[in-house]
């Protein structure tokens, strides 16, 4: 076992690191308001949550950037999408039409950012899935909530700290 994962105490107790394994999980970010997008991302680290987010601001981008296509042919495949509905270009509605329509984005999270109870009925209505939905701005306890309510669901591989807030 590596050093740095485990410590031999000296009564040969073996003690386990509290430092996350794996990777942290990668997030995508399709808000096209920046302010709202910057405390989107303060609030995910504000307690120290490991993340990697990737910040497009539209839903042509965010279907490229999902796609693998163009500048985005590096991009990393997002453990979860945090889904603005109101968008330029495409708005979100019709991304998340595309993203469960296509045979190797459909299993990926969605939580839908929304200012308004509306999506939700309009989204339900359509029988587009959605995996939460989050008020924005989004706060910190609320992301915690739908990442623990995902983490039960589908994401049990996704790691975040041991001490999350209640």
């Amino acid at each position: 076992m590596c050093r740095e994962r485990a410590n031999i105490s000296c009564r040969g107790i073996l003690v386990m690191s509290r430092a996350p394994i794996g990777r942290p999980p990668e997030i995508l970010l399709v808000e096209d308001n920046l302010d709202d997008a910057r405390i989107t991302i303060q609030a995910l680290k504000h307690e120290d949550i490991r993340c990697r987010v990737s910040l497009v601001r539209d839903g042509e981008e965010a279907l490229r950037f999902l796609r693998r296509e163009g500048v985005f042919a590096k991009a990393p495949e997002p453990d979860v999408i945090l889904l603005d509905m109101e968008l330029p270009k495409k708005d979100g509605r019709q991304v998340l039409c595309e993203i469960r329509g296509d045979e190797r984005l459909q299993s990926i999270p969605v939580l839908v950012l929304t200012a308004s109870a509306v999506h939700r009925t309009v989204l339900q209505s359509q029988n587009l899935h959605v995996d939460g939905f989050m008020t924005k701005p989004v706060s910190l306890d609320q992301f915690i909530q739908a990442v623990k309510l995902l983490r039960r669901s589908r994401l049990s591989e996704l790691l975040l700290p041991l001490d999350l807030p209640q």
